[in-house]
């Protein structure tokens, strides 16, 4: 009798798991050693970018702060600090305050008609369907497109004829000519993001369209009206050709003409002192204007992107 003998079988061994990422471990985290090197490339870039537009601003006010008789001194800080070209600047003989002033009525009634003109054409432009829409819109920014000299002579003349010359309407009637459509244009890109049905509940809840135009639409385009009405006052403020060709009265002139007016203590001496101040003074408002409005601005100047 044989006996059979059994044998036990043992199982193979399980092969290794190929080697994974850890747990928990993005791909963002894998690609970590490179960033450092984005972001400070990125910084620089920025630092670089921030260094070459306040370069010029900072030389004017170093200059500005410099006497009269180290103005072509090269060093990076003036010493000693003199503020000898801001008291020739104000001093209320040479009327730079009063140009000031009418620097701010020009722009600032430019600002208003442009906004109150432009609102209600973009919106217009934005809700109602009616035959060459976009040709009228294209129309409008073609307007912008030519060259100030080239509309200045033919206004002078127009307003000389007029009794205009020396006036507050000769500055700011050919400025909305370039304000305008910049103002169209922006709003008409805010307006049309915003949904329709904003107007639709309103009317249902019995307001009139222009009651569903003042109420709902006008407090919800406040960024975009920000925006545009910033940026057209500092178009109207920076104007030069137009208030410079309109008016020859010392009394009406903006601050851009009188600061292109400024004479030294003889002929043969450039205030480069005092334009430089002066420079300082005229910029003040609208880097406080930005800044005060800065959240607004970027709001407006974003909310036409994307709906």
């Amino acid at each position: 009798m044989t006996g059979t003998t059994s044998t036990a079988t043992t199982p193979a061994p399980e092969a290794p798991a190929a080697a994974g990422p850890p747990p928990g471990r993005s791909d963002a985290a894998r690609k970590a050693p490179g960033t450092p090197w984005r972001t400070a490339l990125r910084t620089t870039g920025i630092v670089a970018v921030a260094a070459w537009c306040l370069a010029p601003f900072y030389w004017m006010l170093v200059s500005s702060l410099r006497r009269p008789s180290d103005i072509f001194d090269v060093s990076l800080w003036p010493s000693p600090v003199s503020f000898t070209n801001y008291a020739n600047v104000l001093d209320p003989s040479l009327g730079f305050v009063r140009s000031l002033g009418n620097s701010f009525v020009v722009a600032g009634t430019t600002t208003v008609l442009a906004l109150i003109v432009g609102v209600t054409t973009a919106y217009a432009l934005a809700r109602l369907d009616f035959r060459f829409k976009r040709l009228v819109l294209t129309g409008i920014i073609a307007t912008s497109m030519f060259p100030v000299v080239s509309i200045t002579i033919p206004l002078l003349k127009l307003f000389v004829g007029m009794g205009w010359i020396n006036t507050y309407q000769a500055m700011v009637v050919p400025s909305m000519s370039f304000a305008l459509p910049l103002a169209v244009w922006n709003l008409t890109s805010f307006f049309r993001q915003m949904p329709t049905q904003l107007e639709e509940s309103a009317r249902v809840d019995g307001c009139t369209r222009g009651q569903a135009f003042r109420k709902v639409i006008l407090p919800l385009a406040a960024p975009g009206l920000f925006t545009t009405a910033i940026l057209t006052f500092v178009m109207a403020w920076n104007e030069f050709l137009i208030a410079v060709s309109m008016v020859n009265k010392e009394s009406m002139q903006t601050a851009p003409v009188s600061v292109s007016k400024f004479t030294g203590a003889s002929q043969f001496v450039a205030p480069h002192g005092s334009q430089m101040a002066a420079g300082i003074i005229v910029t003040v408002p609208l880097v406080v204007l930005v800044l005060f409005f800065q959240r607004r601005i970027v709001a407006g100047l974003t909310a036409g992107a994307v709906k």
